[in-house]
């Protein structure tokens, strides 16, 4: 009987993509991933020491999951299935494991490999554990999304989480001058263009070999310039999901690049997401956090800066209103940055918690009536402005309480001017015994 999910043999003479005939044929023509696969890294020395656990490669499209995970089965002597969580329900599940244990019976053990294994629910999930636990499947997930959020502490605790990374510039040149080969020609590309075919692949293995089908099936006697290559081929749409880890990847690249006072890098970051298809008022509430957290009072007509570009952008519209925004985030990547307050903030947050439900002291409560006075209410009170230099030095934390320093101002911006009046006002009040 016939492996259930089991690839169905395909006639040699039918035409085969690219891709599909320069699929490696074992771990050692792998191109990239090193990380991964050499000697000393981690798939290296689960084979080298015979013990290969259960697996998910976490990695963009096209940098080689299905065909490792293909070829460890072909390593290990693992029968192979494939199945997409896309388009496998519980029934079919049951089916695949029903195979698995059969299989398993009859001496042969399975390696299962999950597409978009995220995309099953957390009892989807679970239905893997025992079947991974008793031996019957060895797993190899397969995802684009990040899976600490995506999949289940249990099935993550039964597997090592492996990151496969994007092929570089020289990954892709090697993998063309293996598609090179196999057609018998060079590409016509001039060097500039043979560039840009590797930009316009971004990193992605099966993209740069289905653009290269394109380009072989074209007549030309000369070769074609960066100008002809990109007139002739569109540019793939950059990796971007709107929910996904390339949307908290770029925003905290370009929080971090404001931070860092690199108004270059921000830029670029803030177009990265603008080209991807950001929200452009996401980038206007982020931009403005990012004045109040990082710049704070060292510069305090940032955050106003950011509210005025946020408006600009809601009458203009866009495109032109990203031009506001844009201003905004070398505004902020050039300003002096503290973040004391918000540090004070958050101490503040602190010390309320831990200091629970202590009243104010009684001389700053306003007494209405004359109960209140009799209680002590407002007695005692020093109205500051009429204390010499409008400072009275009094307490205003409950009673008991020790002062805490929660604000701390740096030297740098308009910040270095209230360090000063911080250090005057308390040299006061240790004068006035406050």
């Amino acid at each position: 009987m016939a492996d259930l999910f089991s690839t169905p043999d395909v006639s040699s003479t039918a035409p085969r993509p690219l891709a599909d005939r320069l699929r490696p044929r074992a771990l050692a023509e792998v191109i990239g991933q090193a990380q991964v696969l050499g000697p000393d890294a981690p798939l290296g020395v689960m084979l080298s020491s015979g013990s290969l656990s259960s697996l998910v490669f976490w990695g963009p499209p096209g940098v080689g999951k299905t065909t490792i995970a293909r070829l460890l089965a072909d390593e290990t002597d693992l029968h192979f299935v494939q199945i997409s969580a896309i388009f496998t329900g519980v029934p079919d599940l049951r089916k695949v494991f029903e195979a698995a244990k059969m299989r398993r019976a009859n001496g042969k053990g399975t390696l299962l490999f999950v597409d978009e294994i995220h995309r099953f629910n957390k009892a989807q999930q679970d239905g893997f554990l025992p079947h991974m636990e008793d031996g019957t499947i060895l797993l190899v997930g397969a995802t684009t999304e990040n899976p600490s959020f995506e999949l289940n502490a249990a099935l993550l605790s039964r597997a090592q989480v492996l990151v496969l990374e994007r092929l570089s510039d020289d990954d892709l040149e090697l993998l063309i001058q293996r598609a090179e080969a196999e057609l018998g020609r060079a590409l016509p590309l001039t060097a500039a263009a043979r560039r840009a075919l590797r930009d316009m692949a971004d990193g992605d293995g099966r993209a740069v070999l289905n653009l290269i089908e394109q380009i072989s099936a074209w007549k030309t006697d000369t070769a074609l310039d960066t100008g002809a290559l990109t007139k002739r081929l569109m540019k793939r749409a950059a990796k971007y999901d709107k929910s996904g880890d390339e949307h908290y990847n770029l925003i905290s690249a370009l929080h971090k690049s404001v931070r860092g006072s690199d108004p270059d890098a921000a830029l670029y970051w803030f177009a990265r997401m603008l080209e991807g298809g950001e929200d452009p008022r996401y980038l206007a509430r982020r931009i403005l956090r990012m004045a109040i957290e990082d710049i704070g009072l060292a510069d305090p007509e940032a955050q106003q800066f950011c509210l005025t570009a946020w408006q600009t952008f809601e009458r203009l519209g866009s495109p032109e209103g990203e031009l506001a925004l844009g201003q905004a985030v070398t505004y902020l990547a050039l300003a002096p940055k503290s973040n004391a307050g918000y540090a004070a903030y958050k101490g503040a947050r602190v010390a309320a918690k831990k200091t629970g439900s202590a009243p104010p002291p009684k001389h700053i409560l306003n007494a209405p009536t004359s109960l209140m006075k009799d209680q002590g209410y407002g007695a005692g009170y020093a109205y500051d402005h009429d204390a010499e230099d409008g400072f009275s030095g009094q307490n205003y934390f409950p009673d008991g309480m020790a002062r805490p320093a929660l604000y701390q101002p740096v030297e740098r911006g308009f910040e270095r001017e209230l360090k000063k009046r911080l250090a005057w006002f308390a040299n006061l009040r240790a004068k006035r015994g406050g």
